[in-house]
């Protein structure tokens, strides 16, 4: 008997070893097959990149570019934006020399070989997308260059500088640079700033805004500051009220020969035969709004109403005066502003009913060269969208649980329903899918219907008026009833009724608020199987998350999105959301000390979650962005919870998260269910941890690629005896899912259709035997849009 039992022991012993030489072996396998498809790429590069001197004509040699110098000496060293200054004169350097990748110069060969007698198919297709002409010594032009770099220093100051250049070239290789060395003389700086003064009264307004000059004593001399001083000017004076001035009326004067040491006095002063018109402030006289404008429409008798000294001019009643005057700053009797002209249009477009709105001005009155004032008539004309808008929405879904099948949607949207603005949203959804393979599970499916309706007022229903008081943007107020039916075959039915009341604002263009002091959930599960049953007794937790039926309580999200600025070089974005359930209701409950509390009959939950999201683009290039992402979110059940809600968990996984992995197949911490494929009730939690990275690049037209790497995982606040190792600990950054990958998206303005294929490079179950790249283990994720 002992002898047998050794011998198993040997058995599987030898088993064990057996099996990890097999995973050695694999392992190196793919590596070695890796490293040839490298090896390859590299060769081709080069095949097409090494060669190009032999279609370099004799009388010729090809530019490799230029470098820039500034000599450092006392000069230099005090003039703090040097590293700036020569990035401006270094754009001013031409031509561009041909791009290079590791040394090569890809794009020059696929130009050559598409210009032989018989190119082919592939090189004049390469030629289209990647070619370049030639760059050679004699398209270089270093005088002209000189005048351009002499040209930008005296912009800035630096006049006299001594600029030398050289272009060398090399017969011998086929190759010419040119060198340009500058020295930079001492800077003019100014001395004063003023107003060159006269009689004339317009003057006094043009020195009140000196006061916030661009400008001040010991500043270079600065050709591009003295424009923007200038754009300054007339924004300020325009605010007040001086709708016909113009930037072009102003210039500059500079005098040096008041100093010897290279400083200069400068002033300001308004060019000869400026328009009388241009030089007096304009106040509003009437303003008269078109509620229901179409440029197509003859013009007809319409009725007009006035609400505060503005005329609403309408055939038939289409939005009432009263609702709509709100919207508009503009007064009678102000001083003409197009900050105030701007909030107004802004004001007027965020209701949602408007497809155009177009604020014109018009001279009341002819101008007597006498008038200090003058008076402008402001018009508006608001056209509306349709009134009536039903949208459908067809998908075919694919999901990495190997679920499939279709699902439709429809969005009746019924716009001003109440002449106030008011938007009514009906959305109804059905869908089915169904798994296809999956081992035990294939043949399950799963049927959803949905009922959604919000109605949205672009106001603030509030017990106090406080609609006056936001200035950049009016508030609206949201109200949300609706329902679904969801049922998955051998499984269980859900069934759920969310309602909800809260308000959404623009603070300004980059900060948006969302509060919502009342939103109510309430869940049933129903017809359960004998599985699924099974599945609730073994975790008490996961049955606790589906008991607690009743949700009702508090949210609020701030988010400020410094993306919409596409042009800067450095944007991010952060969204950061609280939210409290149970605390309102516990007063009102029937709570026991050995009982969960329930309210109308129906538990309910309490608990705190909070969530943020950080995001990070930095731009260089052509269109190549390099987007990071970091999200972190924590829920704290309390009181009459032991556990979140099953719908308020965190999960990972999926094509919007950690992309190497399934969606719910992270976690929680390292727990594998038992079966060894992912569990997706028990792959949640209360704690949520992630990391992206992404780096992406044009291709062709329409073709974006991208190559990015994820990280994350859930883990359970406390520990669960059902889910071992699931709980948060000090070892969590062991406990990371880690995926790469690459993509392709097609990008037509602005819709984006997604394709990425990730692989695991370290999975959380696998945390003590270090990093294990399972290209073989690749998930294909589908998806649309961006993931952050």
């Amino acid at each position: 008997m002992a002898q047998n039992n050794a011998r198993r022991k040997n058995a599987k012993r030898s088993s064990k070893r057996k099996a990890r030489r097999r995973k050695f072996i694999n392992r190196k396998r793919k590596l070695i097959v890796f490293r040839k498809i490298i090896i390859s790429i590299i060769i081709i590069i080069t095949l097409y990149s090494c060669s190009v001197n032999k279609y370099i004509p004799d009388n010729e040699q090809l530019y490799t570019g230029a470098s820039l110098k500034i000599k450092k000496d006392s000069v230099s060293k005090n003039v703090k934006d040097i590293d700036a200054l020569k990035t401006t004169l270094e754009e001013v350097i031409s031509p561009e020399p041909n791009s290079t990748f590791l040394g090569m110069r890809p794009g020059l060969s696929v130009y050559y070989k598409a210009q032989q007698e018989h190119p082919g198919f592939i090189n004049k297709w390469l030629n289209k997308k990647i070619g370049e002409e030639p760059v050679y010594a004699s398209d270089v032009n270093t005088s002209q260059t000189e005048d351009l770099l002499n040209n930008r220093l005296e912009n800035r100051g630096f006049f006299y500088s001594d600029i030398q250049s050289q272009l060398h070239i090399n017969d011998t290789i086929k190759r010419a640079n040119a060198d340009y060395t500058i020295k930079l003389k001492k800077p003019y700086v100014l001395e004063t700033y003023q107003l060159d003064n006269d009689s004339i009264s317009f003057y006094s307004v043009i020195d009140s805004t000196l006061k916030t000059s661009f400008f001040k004593k010991g500043d270079r001399f600065n050709l591009d500051k003295m424009k923007a001083e200038r754009e300054r000017i007339d924004y300020e004076l325009k605010h007040k009220g001086y709708y016909n001035f113009n930037p072009e009326f102003l210039v500059f004067e500079t005098d040096t020969n008041q100093y010897k040491n290279k400083r200069f006095d400068m002033y300001v002063k308004l060019k000869e035969g400026v328009p009388h018109k241009a030089v007096i402030p304009y106040r509003i006289k009437n303003i008269t709004v078109y509620p229901n404008y179409n440029i197509n429409t003859k013009s007809e008798a319409q009725d007009t109403t006035t609400v505060k000294n503005i005329d609403f001019v309408q055939d038939t009643l289409y939005f009432k005066p009263k609702r709509l005057a709100p919207y508009i700053l503009i007064n009678k009797g102000d001083y003409y502003n197009p900050t105030t002209s701007a909030y107004t249009s802004r004001r007027l477009t965020s209701i949602g009913n408007y497809k155009f709105v177009n604020i014109r001005y018009e001279e009341a009155d002819s101008i007597k060269p006498t008038d200090s004032t003058a008076y402008l008539n402001a018009k508006i004309y608001l056209s509306p969208l349709n009134k009536h808008a039903i949208r459908t929405e067809l998908q075919a879904v694919s999901k990495s649980n190997n679920f499939a099948g279709p699902s439709l949607g429809v969005t009746y949207a019924n716009r001003n329903i109440f002449h106030g603005g008011e938007t009514l949203n009906i959305t109804g959804k059905i869908g089915y899918e169904k798994q296809f393979t999956g081992g035990d599970n294939a043949g399950l499916s799963s049927v959803q219907l949905s009922l959604q309706g919000d109605l949205i007022f672009p106001r603030l229903l509030f017990p106090i008026n406080l609609n006056e008081r936001f200035k950049y943007a009016i508030p609206k107020t949201k109200v949300s009833l609706g329902g679904d039916f969801l049922s998955r075959s051998q499984l269980y039915t859900l069934r759920s009724v969310n309602a909800s009341f809260g308000y959404i604002w623009n603070a300004n263009r980059y900060v948006t608020h969302e509060l919502s002091p009342l939103t109510i959930n309430y869940v049933k599960l129903g017809n359960t199987t004998d599985e699924f049953e099974q599945i609730l007794n073994e975790n008490p937790f996961l049955r606790s998350s589906f008991d607690q039926q009743f949700i009702a309580g508090l949210t609020y999200n701030f988010t400020y999105n410094g993306l919409i600025d596409t042009n800067k070089s450095n944007s991010f974005y952060f969204s950061g959301g609280i939210e409290t359930a149970g605390n309102l209701v516990d007063l009102l409950s029937k709570n026991t000390n050995n009982q969960a509390g329930t309210f109308l009959g129906l538990e309910y939950a309490q608990f705190f979650k909070i969530q943020s999201e950080f995001r990070y683009y930095w731009r260089f290039g052509k269109e190549q962005v390099l987007a990071t992402r970091f999200l972190g979110g924590i829920g704290f059940p309390y009181g009459n919870s032991k556990t979140l809600p099953f719908t308020k968990q965190f999960f990972s996984g999926g094509p919007y998260s950690v992309r190497a992995f399934r969606i719910r197949s992270l976690g929680p911490g390292t727990y594998k269910p038992a079966d060894g494929e992912y569990s997706y009730f028990d792959q949640a939690g209360d704690i949520r941890l992630e990391a992206n990275v992404e780096y992406r690049f044009p291709l062709f037209s329409y073709l974006k690629g991208a190559f990015f790497a994820d990280a994350g995982n859930v883990w359970l606040k406390n520990k669960n005896e059902a889910l071992p190792g699931g709980e948060f600990t000090t070892d969590f950054y062991k406990q990371l899912g880690i995926g790469v990958g690459t993509g392709l998206r097609v990008d037509i303005q602005d819709f984006i259709i997604r394709f990425d294929l990730a692989s695991p490079v370290h999975t959380p179950v696998d945390q003590g035997n270090g990093w294990d790249f399972k290209f073989d283990k690749y998930v294909f994720n589908f998806a649309i849009g961006y993931p952050f």
